[in-house]
């Protein structure tokens, strides 16, 4: 074996010899190769070594030990290299990194002869420090290269005027043409025996002070040196420009540098800070510009609300005046018969059409009530909402509108959620949606109108996770394509005839259910029908029921000395007001419009109420009259009587007063008069 052979041949170097070998500055060691893991000659001993080793690798104790033991990642490596030494002879010299000890090491290795001792000699020293200077060296010209690239495309860019070199021990300078013109000198003058005084000759009187004081203390440190000053060239005209530099030696001391053209940034700077002014004086004015841009936008989408109802009460007028008409025939018939029944002597049979003449009033009262509430204008305003009793409530309006071919059924869940949810725009949404579905069916159909509880998982597109309580509308008409149901809720889009609908409808459906927190969706197939859904937040707070209206307790009976004024254009309105004030004991006057009311009031000062409708002839309403007669009467008490609603009569010129919403129940009257006139 190699490697047996090799221990056999293995003798100790007499004291000459290692005296020798400590006298050698670089690291030397004698390798033994012997058989290993990978086959023969596979791997390398350690034989001898002198001190130099430790010194250039950092590897004590190395006698005795395998390069698999030193360099473990790279033994193959050595093993290869060395191998190639003892099989063919040659010497070899090279350069490597030694990573196990992060080193660099110069390698000299020949073979022992014989070659059968297998035994290579290494010389080697540690090359580190110089590796690292070369490397240092190389950063260092690569950056000057690098430095001096910039330096010759900003002078081609214009960016850079021109160069100094100041050798303050001589005080010689050494200038390039361009910086000599930059500076408004000659460039053929020659520079020897120049001073500093006479190269600054052109800057800026102001400017030279300064820019003399940064050059002596640039001259006195290493650190960068910046200084903006304004020279006169040969144009005449002062030019900005800045010097940089630093100090490059000590020893010779030389101050070096770059002038650089600063005309073109200080016009952009210039620009810049006007920018900024206009954008500051901009910013103190876009708060407000803001706001009323979206109060505009505010505006035109309240109108355009206003605009969508106007447009289905529209829809209602045929029906309206049909159902009018049915209720004053049962109305004037009625009293027909009440004169003709006084006239035969059979007072005994008037009551039953006193009472259907009342019935019809009252279908007439809560019709028109219904519509002023629906078309009035006014922002959203949620609150907990029955939506199935608030459907039930508009079922009469709804048939009215639709028309007698189409049926409309209601369909509620057992136990339905409250929604939070405004009502009134509720009910403008639903009977939008109940005309597109009688347009769908121009020969009749069905429309269900249906409320479900609904709990919104997370994963769907437009509703965050939560209980909503979902209104569908659906119909059995025409249908619609995907494309046309991709488009439904665009605002102007329409499927209907021009002239026959705004395109508004849907899309302000889908604008209000996404404001009051939900959406709206739509599900169809043409020549199936059309459902539209819209989902609504559940409320979890009570819905505010109406108080029940009391009977009125009898009260007891005026007397003369409490006197009442009434105030009405409606010669017959007025006529039974008054009538049913007198029979009550009170002392009235009367008056048809507002300057002859005020005139009276000041004719008549034990007047204690003043009944006055809203809506008065002759350029004074009903509230200026209450305003201007509060002026001189704090104590006079007040009741409007409107055919609109309470809103309009408690508007702008509020004044303290209640409210009888015509038409009335003229016992409610004569008991609020009471009350006020403190006889209840």
């Amino acid at each position: 074996m190699p490697g047996a052979r090799g221990a056999e041949d293995q003798t100790a170097p007499d004291a000459g010899y290692k005296a020798l070998m400590e006298l050698i500055d670089d690291g030397f060691c004698v390798i033994q190769f012997i058989d290993g893991p990978r086959g023969p000659l596979s791997d390398y001993v350690h034989i001898e070594a002198n001190s130099g080793y430790e010194r250039h690798t950092g590897i004590d104790g190395i006698v005795g030990k395998t390069v698999f033991d030193v360099a473990p990642q790279d033994g193959d490596e050595w093993v290869k290299i060395y191998g190639e030494v003892l099989r063919t002879g040659e010497p070899l010299r090279f350069e490597r990194e030694f990573v196990e000890v992060g080193r660099h090491i110069e390698v000299s290795a020949r073979r022992v002869e014989p070659a059968s001792k297998a035994q290579v000699a290494v010389l080697f020293r540690d090359i580190t420090d110089r590796k690292q200077k070369e490397r240092e060296l190389r950063e260092s010209q690569r950056r000057a290269e690098k430095n001096a690239r910039h330096v010759a495309r900003a002078l081609s860019a214009g960016a850079i005027l021109g160069t100094w070199v100041w050798y303050l021990d001589s005080e010689t300078f050494d200038l390039d043409d361009d910086f000599s013109r930059s500076m408004g000198l000659d460039p053929a003058r020659a520079v020897e025996g120049l001073t500093i005084e006479q190269i600054v000759v052109n800057v800026h009187e102001d400017d030279k002070p300064g820019l003399m004081a940064a050059i002596h203390r640039a001259t006195q440190q290493t650190s960068p040196y910046a200084h903006q000053f304004r020279v006169r060239r040969a144009d005449g005209r002062y030019h900005w420009v800045e010097a940089n530099g630093r100090m490059e030696s000590q020893t010779p001391r030389i101050f070096a540098g770059v002038l650089m053209d600063l005309d073109d940034r200080r016009a952009i700077l210039e620009e810049r800070d006007k920018a900024a002014a206009a954008l500051s004086q901009l910013n103190e004015t876009l708060e407000q510009r803001v706001e009323e841009q979206t109060a505009k936008l505010m505006q035109q989408e309240e109108k355009l609300r206003q605009a969508q109802k106007m447009e289905a009460v529209g829809q209602l007028t045929g029906g309206l005046a049909h159902d009018f008409n049915n209720l004053l025939t049962a109305i004037s018939g009625s009293l027909e018969f009440v004169a003709k029944r006084l006239e035969d002597g059979r007072p005994e049979e008037i009551l039953r059409y006193l009472e259907a003449a009342r019935s019809s009033t009252e279908r007439a009262a809560g019709v028109t009530q219904r519509l002023l509430s629906f078309s009035r204008q006014q922002s959203l305003m949620p609150k907990p909402t029955d939506v199935p009793q608030l459907v039930h409530g508009m079922e009469d309006l709804l048939r009215h509108t639709i028309g007698p071919h189409i049926l409309i059924r209601t369909e509620h869940s057992a136990a339905p959620w409250p929604a939070m949810v405004d009502p009134n725009q509720l009910e403008s949404a639903l009977l939008n949606l109940c005309i597109n579905s009688r347009d769908a069916m121009p020969d009749g159909g069905t429309i269900t109108i249906s409320t479900a509880n609904e709990v919104i998982q997370d994963g769907h597109s437009e509703l965050q996770p939560g209980n909503y309580l979902r209104l569908s509308v659906r119909d059995t008409g025409t249908g619609m394509s995907a494309e046309e149901i991709s488009k439904a809720f665009d605002p102007y889009f329409t499927t209907k005839p021009s002239g026959k609908g705004t395109g508004l409808g849907l899309s302000m459906v889908y604008g209000f259910a996404r404001q009051s927190g939900g959406c709206a969706t739509i599900e169809a197939d043409c020549g199936v029908g059309t459902t539209v859904n819209i989902f609504l937040p559940r409320s979890t707070a009570a819905i505010e029921f109406p108080t029940a209206q009391r009977p009125v307790a009898e009260a007891p009976a005026a007397s003369a000395d409490h006197s009442i004024l009434v105030v009405d254009d409606e010669v017959i309105v007025r006529f039974v007001v008054v009538e049913a004030l007198e029979e009550a004991g009170f002392t009235v006057y009367e008056a048809g419009n507002a300057t002859d009311g005020l005139a009276l009031l000041h004719e008549q000062p034990g007047v204690s109420v003043l009944l006055t409708d809203i809506g008065l002839p002759g350029g004074m309403t009903g509230r200026e009259l209450a305003s201007r007669a509060k002026e001189s009467r704090e104590d006079l008490k007040i009741i409007f009587m409107t055919g609109y609603d309470e809103e309009a009569a408690t508007g702008p010129a509020q004044v303290d007063a209640e409210v009888l919403l015509k038409p009335f129940d003229f016992d409610e009257m004569v008991h609020r008069v009471k009350r006020l006139s403190g006889l209840s």
